[in-house]
């Protein structure tokens, strides 16, 4: 039995309207559970920063979220002055939306890192054990070589020596740039200096591998055959790290901290 092109068409177009509809139907109805489950990946990605569970260590979502409400106590700070910024809800606050919001940022001046706007406010998070801070976490991004890596920098109270540093989101190609999740990777971060004895971010992703942390305290071992991404992890440390990133509240931090 044959039909018309008009029946054909008809048909089409109606099945396509059911399948977008529920589509966006599934859409909705599983964002609550989305978030959640975006929220505790973030949650596990700060423990693991901070050396309090071990990469790819198996925990419960309610382990996880017992020891970050134990451990970790998350902040907002004006990004330009390093001053804490009360007015804002830390457990709420979403820095990438704020960062493309005209209203909450600004324009990023030129750098190796292509980091085009500049949240106004930023979140950064405490590690308290016993009441003594044992680390700080910061948020970094950059551009690599396919798109823009997302993840987290953890120093010592000196904010100079290195706890860890780890990626949640980026588009590096697998076995290459998508390196910077190899755990065998991460674990060359800890012990390493992100800045000089005059204070200024040193910190290298180098070609080649380097030298033990003794002996060779800036440099990290590049990525094999990823050049572009081990450049580009470099330009988004130092930036970070310096005057028009989080460079004002590390000052303050060491200040209060007597480092």
């Amino acid at each position: 039995m044959q039909h018309s092109t008009g029946y054909i068409v008809g048909f089409a177009t109606v099945v396509c309207l059911v399948c977008a509809v529920f589509v966006a139907g599934a859409a909705v109805g599983l964002k609550d559970r989305q978030d959640a489950n975006k929220l505790l990946d973030r949650q596990q990605k700060v423990l693991t920063v901070a050396g309090l569970i071990e990469e790819g260590q198996s925990m419960s979502r309610e382990e996880i979220t017992s020891l970050y409400a134990s451990s970790i106590q998350a902040k907002v700070i004006d990004l330009a002055t390093g001053e804490l910024d009360e007015t804002v809800d830390a457990a709420t606050f979403d820095q990438l939306s704020a960062s493309k919001d005209p209203k909450r940022s600004t324009k990023a001046p030129e750098n190796l890192a292509k980091i085009m706007r500049l949240p106004n406010q930023a979140v950064v998070f405490d590690v308290v054990q016993d009441g003594e801070r044992k680390a700080l976490i910061l948020p970094i991004e950059g551009y690599g070589l396919w798109g823009t890596l997302y993840g987290y920098l953890a120093l010592a109270p000196d904010t100079r020596t290195i706890v860890g540093i780890t990626f949640y989101s980026h588009k590096e190609t697998p076995g290459l740039g998508g390196e910077v999740d190899n755990p065998r990777w991460k674990a060359l971060w800890p012990g390493r200096m992100a800045f000089n004895e005059r204070g200024v971010a040193s910190i290298a992703v180098k070609k080649g591998a380097a030298g033990p942390v003794a002996e060779d305290p800036y440099n990290v071992d590049g990525l094999s055959g990823a050049t572009l991404t081990s450049r580009g992890v470099t330009n988004l440390l130092r930036f970070w790290l310096g005057e028009n990133g989080f460079g004002p509240y590390l000052e303050k931090y060491r200040a209060q901290a007597g480092a």
